[in-house]
């Protein structure tokens, strides 16, 4: 099928029984479809077609050698894809469905394509939790590589406005299931023979994960940036265009303000934007408003997005990780 064939206007499904047909059927002929999960929207394609997958790194314009994850209805159909170690094992059957993703070794069998794989030995795996998605994922009944639908390196989305805003014309459609609750992208655990790695923080907080397995993770390797076996390891990721400067303590005149709990910085009143994650300073609520918020302060068309400390506990860690890639050099 022609690497054109989701040019034009993207079209908008809704959530219904309806749209979910659509979206299948778009999907099955090799069509690239964005579509919600707990985490963020995800951009669709059939793993198991190489053609397809190919789309999806046109769209994105992403380097292929990022590997993408596989989306599965249930753990069942996982399994079949990929060979399970204990960890493994027992961290599936702990979060699945939910916003985590396992690196395993590929089966020999496995019917996701070399491309979703980066042409590596191993996959990456995921169940999402959503209703809408496992509904569109059991019917059209193949594994579906779903990178976040955006342009790659910027700022993932939340909403289907948000998908329209960066991919409008390059993609088929893009299935409508409103904000998604979680908000930050999935844990990434590596179960490649010896210790798990945690490759990317995310939904599931590492204390969870470290009850679970009964120790704790080790860290992605210092040089898994050049060559990643998940995905979100690129050094400069969901960035926004203008500047992003960290654990801020005063806000520059003209700036955009990024805050996390009730204090405020000096320099607040000079702010070109300000948002703030969490009042409260729950990390749930800053995670899901993440994204939307880098987006909404991006748009003022300040130069610098100053950001306040945000503390590394549980989905701290998750969001400062994607602070950090966001203020990395580009």
């Amino acid at each position: 099928m022609p690497a054109e064939r989701s040019s034009g206007t993207t079209r908008r499904l809704r959530g219904d029984a309806a749209g979910i047909a659509e979206a299948a059927r778009l999907l099955a002929r090799g069509d690239l479809v964005a579509f919600p999960t707990e985490t963020v929207y995800g951009l669709g394609a059939d793993a198991t077609d190489a053609a397809a997958v190919a789309r999806i790194f046109a769209a994105k314009e992403r380097p292929r050698f990022n590997p993408l994850i596989a989306h599965l209805p249930d753990a069942a159909t996982a399994r079949a894809e990929g060979d399970f170690d204990a960890a493994a094992s027992r961290l599936a059957d702990a979060f699945w469905p939910g916003p985590l993703t396992l690196v395993v070794p590929a089966h020999a069998r496995t019917s996701v394509c070399d491309l979703a794989r980066a042409g590596l030995a191993s996959l990456a795996l995921r169940v999402p939790a959503s209703a809408l998605a496992q509904d569109l994922l059991a019917r059209v009944g193949r594994p579906i590589a779903a990178p976040s639908a955006n342009r790659s390196g910027r700022v993932s989305p939340t909403s289907a406005a948000h998908v329209l805003g960066d991919l409008d014309g390059r993609v088929a459609a893009v299935l409508d299931g409103g904000a998604t609750p979680v908000g930050l992208e999935s844990t990434v655990i590596a179960c490649l023979g010896g210790p798990p790695r945690l490759l990317r923080p995310g939904g599931v907080p590492r204390e969870a994960i470290r009850a679970v397995l009964g120790s704790d993770l080790l860290d992605a390797e210092a040089d898994a940036a050049e060559r990643p076996v998940g995905p979100g390891l690129l050094a400069s990721h969901y960035a926004p265009r203008a500047q992003v400067r960290l654990d801020a303590e005063r806000i520059e005149p003209g700036e955009a303000a990024l805050l996390f709990g009730p204090d405020h910085l000096p320099g607040l009143a000079e702010a070109r934007a300000v948002t703030n994650l969490s009042p409260q300073a729950d990390p749930a609520e800053a995670a899901a408003r993440l994204f939307a918020a880098l987006r909404d302060l991006d748009a003022s068309g300040a130069s610098v997005i100053a950001v306040a400390r945000v503390p590394m506990s549980g989905l701290g860690e998750a969001i400062n990780d994607r602070l950090r890639r966001a203020a990395a050099p580009r």
